[in-house]
């Protein structure tokens, strides 16, 4: 199965952290899952910390192609067709990290892995 990590998620699972489900714990770690990164959580997470949000993860983000790659995820980049559809994406919702999330998990037959309800309101298949 393939599958999409919202950021916390991937976060979450770079340090361990008991707000990880079970169930998302087994799914990364499960070798026959393709787990994909989208461009679009490199590009939050340096924002987080840029910002301050996420102090601690300066070294994150010069290293993330390493983290990833330790815990056999795949980038999955930003394609235009990835961009028109977040941005044409109905609703009110305003986070573009989230909005990209959807509209590749969309477009390329992906489940989230995400504790975040919003995106069951966008029909895509959301595990926790």
């Amino acid at each position: 199965m393939r599958f999409l990590l919202d950021t916390h998620t991937l976060l979450w699972s770079f340090n361990d952290s008991p707000s990880l489900s079970p169930r998302a714990r087994k799914l990364i770690e499960n070798g026959s899952n393709e787990i994909l990164i989208s461009a679009a959580s490199g590009w939050e997470i340096a924002t987080k910390v840029r910002l301050g949000k996420l102090p601690t993860g300066a070294d994150l983000v010069d290293e993330l192609e390493r983290y990833l790659a330790q815990l056999g995820c795949d980038a999955l980049p930003i394609s235009l067709d990835h961009a028109v559809r977040a941005g044409s994406l109905p609703g009110e919702h305003r986070d573009p990290f989230d909005r990209m999330l959807i509209a590749q998990a969309q477009m390329e037959n992906l489940r989230i892995v995400s504790n975040d309800r919003i995106f069951d309101a966008y029909h895509v298949e959301r595990v926790w």
